[in-house]
């Protein structure tokens, strides 16, 4: 095991972000001694604490009918259980490898789309629940068009909303659809948007293209859309007050700030189309006319990089390189925002340098877990499946596991001794904790669900809290349906210092 700790840095400045690395405030990681026995290209935070890694084919079009392509990781142990893949009618496993992925109420989580066919791709029309009690795939109703690299986002009404990706013939799919008991498509066409849109679930129930993507700039600003009840009519689209750098968008990463009520969303990095910029915009969705504004930059430019919501409030940024999926232009040394101070820290140097088809996600205990890393595919690569000629060698495909733990990690931190195991929006209930005079935020984390530096899911919901006793919180859960779609979260409670606890589980019914 390999540890790292970075101490007593000075404050120094770089571009317009401010480093502020001093003592223990820049965290450690860990690079586990065992790694995921596939390609981890998307990776879930299930309910039951561990992680579903999912790759189908995994860009190498040689195992497009491999069985072995999803497994679940525990945590705790160390190990890895396989799934059974899914088959289409001939027997043949069906391609999961660049679906999208979001979680439905009952915390099954929702994969649709996939590859249909490698050079040129085709998507695929399938689409799964993952169900974390039996650690199973089951195939449901297949959606009218394919889908590569779609969006797959879940609405405050527990519907899934599918956006985008390239259909079974290789065309952008400009119809979207969405899911109840079956798949319904919208009869009249959107702007064509770009692949792996970034789309936020806003408070009013529209969804908020950010302008952020992964691949193919078609030109399409941000943008609010409003879903209309009716599947023949044409979904409204507003467009918002225009990014910094629009044309920078590809593989940015966007999220929706803490706390979701303050609808605040922030566009990190990018590229166009190979150099890296490190530009940050945010904007406040809740204003009367939305419009981005500048935020201090990264301190290093990037692209291919990971946005994870940190139960501290607080934003890590991860991975990433300055120029395409260069090694030699990456960095090691993630950087974290903080919306209060509006500032960037610098934390310790990870081990991996991490680019194309790297996962980060957040773990119940506050860590953040980052794997993944796919320059090339292995046919591109030497005999020792390194990237050629790169210097340090760099993995074609990286398994290896990483571990970060932010300063809070090592800090004395409040604990959870009862919630309930489920509540209701707009209720008030009860946290009990023998830190409850000292605790400031009751917050709860909805689990990532992340693929090609895209996550729909994640958002930190604030729970006010009412009234307290020496053991116990009383606290409310916002009656918005679109802050705290219905699903499982991590219930965190921190402390005057900003330190938060372990998570407990709960699920809004």
């Amino acid at each position: 095991m390999i540890q790292h700790e970075l101490l007593n840095l000075p404050t120094k400045k770089f571009g317009t972000g401010t480093l502020i690395a001093q003592g223990s405030g820049v965290g450690s990681w860990q690079l586990l001694s065992y790694q995921v026995p596939i390609n981890p290209v998307h990776a879930a935070l299930l309910r039951t604490g561990k992680v579903f890694f999912f790759t189908g084919s995994g860009n190498n079009p040689t195992r497009i009918n491999s069985p072995f392509n999803s497994v679940v990781w525990d945590v705790n142990s160390g190990t890895f259980t396989s799934q059974s893949p899914p088959t289409d009618p001939s027997g043949l496993p069906i391609d999961l490898f660049c679906a999208g992925q979001s979680f439905r109420a009952d915390g099954r989580l929702m994969i649709a789309g996939g590859t249909l066919q490698y050079d040129p791709f085709y998507g695929a029309t399938s689409a799964f629940l993952f169900d974390p009690s039996n650690e199973q795939l089951t195939a449901i109703a297949s959606m009218k068009y394919g889908r590569w690299y779609p969006t797959v986002l879940t609405l405050g009404n527990g519907r899934i909303f599918a956006l985008s990706g390239l259909d079974v013939n290789g065309n952008l799919a400009i119809n979207p659809e969405i899911y109840s008991s079956s798949w319904r498509a919208f009869s009249q066409a959107t702007s064509p948007f770009e692949l792996y849109a970034h789309l936020i679930l806003t408070a009013t129930g529209q969804v908020f293209y950010t302008g952020g993507y992964f691949a193919f700039n078609n030109g399409v600003s941000a943008r609010l859309l409003t879903l209309p009840g009716n599947f023949n009519q044409r979904i409204t689209e507003t467009p918002v007050g225009a990014l910094q750098q629009p044309d920078s968008g590809a593989q940015a990463a966007s999220v929706l700030l803490p706390p979701a009520q303050d609808q605040r969303v922030m566009v990190i990095g990018g590229g166009n189309p190979n150099q890296a910029t490190n530009r940050v915009s945010i904007i406040n969705l809740n204003a009367s006319n939305p419009a981005y504004a500048a935020a201090p930059s990264l301190n290093f430019a990037r692209k291919h990089h990971n946005a994870v919501i940190l139960p501290d409030r607080t934003v890590l940024v991860c991975n990433g390189s300055g120029f395409d999926e260069a090694g030699n232009a990456a960095t090691l040394t993630a950087e974290i925002y903080d919306p209060i101070a509006n500032t960037w820290t610098l934390t310790a140097p990870a081990n991996r340098v991490r680019l194309y088809h790297s996962v980060a996600l957040l773990l119940p205990d506050g860590r953040v877990v980052t794997t993944g890393g796919n320059p090339r595919r292995l046919n591109e690569c030497d005999s020792n499946g390194n990237l050629p000629g790169s210097s340090p060698p760099l993995p074609c495909e990286d398994r290896q596991i990483e571990i970060y733990s932010p300063p809070y990690i090592s800090q004395s931190r409040p604990t959870i001794q009862n919630a309930p195991a489920e509540i209701s929006l707009g209720n008030t209930f009860t946290v009990t904790t023998p830190q409850a005079q000292n605790i400031q935020w009751v917050s709860l984390v909805r689990p990532m669900a992340t693929t090609h530096g895209l996550d729909t899911e994640q958002r930190l919901v604030d729970l006010p809290i009412a009234s307290r006793t020496s053991t116990s919180l009383s606290v409310t859960l916002t009656s918005n349906r679109n802050i705290a779609p219905a699903g499982w979260y991590m219930l965190f409670v921190s402390n005057n210092s900003r330190v938060p606890s372990v998570a407990r589980w709960i699920r809004i019914s």
